[in-house]
């Protein structure tokens, strides 16, 4: 992923267009917590800053102005974690391209658990955000690249073999 610049103008969803509720329920499934911050207040575990979520242990922090897919990213990163690993988690989850890559694809699948928004969304919002792939989209990339990202879910029990949700999920 880019880092960011000025997004505030991007068009993506954002939490406070979706609700607090969707994604604090979908994050209590696998035993995340989501913490909310206020307005203007700076986001703990923020890798990038400004208004992107942010990530502390079992915890990922958004403002109503957190995009979503990067709400789903960030919970996405402490998914794929080994749960001894999750636990020490602060600001930066992984350095290992097949984290990333899981973590991308997981962030995908789970637009599709919250109400009303749906993977295509996701992905459309990353590409607006400035997530960048080698074939062009997010998009491109899911349906034909990702093959190794969705084996790797698939073999820690995040996915099924059909690529949905494992439930109840592994931690």
């Amino acid at each position: 992923m880019n880092a960011p610049g000025d997004r505030t103008l991007v068009d993506v969803l954002r939490l406070g267009e979706l609700g607090f509720a969707p994604a604090a329920t979908l994050l209590a499934r696998y035993g995340l917590g989501l913490e909310p911050v206020a307005d203007g207040e700076p986001i703990p575990g923020s890798f990038w800053g400004d208004d992107e979520a942010g990530i502390i242990g079992h915890t990922v922090y958004a403002r109503a102005d957190t995009p979503v897919h990067s709400l789903l990213h960030e919970a996405g990163h402490l998914l794929v974690l080994p749960a001894e690993k999750r636990a020490q988690v602060h600001t930066d989850a992984t350095d290992s391209i097949d984290e990333e890559d899981a973590t991308c694809y997981l962030q995908i699948v789970l637009g599709d658990a919250l109400p009303g928004v749906g993977s295509a969304r996701i992905m459309a919002d990353m590409d607006a955000w400035g997530y960048s792939f080698r074939l062009g989209s997010a998009r491109a990339w899911f349906e034909e690249d990702a093959e190794n990202a969705r084996a790797w879910l698939i073999d820690r029990g995040l996915l099924h073999a059909d690529g949905q949700l494992a439930n109840p999920p592994v931690l």
